[in-house]
């Protein structure tokens, strides 16, 4: 995985902590991480865009984040598990891992 493709995948985490944390967010140091959260995450999406091409970027990121929303509302929250979206968070995250391999890094472009 090159440096590009993390910073996607850490955007992804923070996207996931800021999405949870619209929801549960109900003081001010909760909101501030909720900020910081959205911050970091569209900072690392931005970046990341420059050297991969942003329409894979975004539908890796969203997918990661949808994924990672679903599956945290399990294991924290409460959420019902069921197989059926367990099966579906799985073709899902096939699909994104299917764009990855699919897509090259522009070489000796600036953004």
């Amino acid at each position: 995985m090159n440096l590009d493709w993390l910073k996607v995948l850490i955007a992804a985490v923070f996207e996931v902590c800021w999405v949870i944390g619209l929801k549960y967010a109900d003081d001010i140091l909760t909101w501030t991480g909720t900020i910081i959260s959205i911050a970091i995450s569209f900072y690392g999406l931005i970046m990341a865009g420059r050297k991969l091409p942003v329409g894979t970027v975004y539908a890796v990121f969203t997918g990661l984040g949808t994924a990672g929303t679903v599956i945290m509302e399990i294991l924290l929250f409460g959420e019902s598990f069921k197989l059926d979206k367990i099966l579906l968070i799985g073709l899902l995250l096939a699909g994104v891992a299917g764009l990855k391999m699919v897509t090259e890094a522009k070489e000796g472009e600036e953004a």
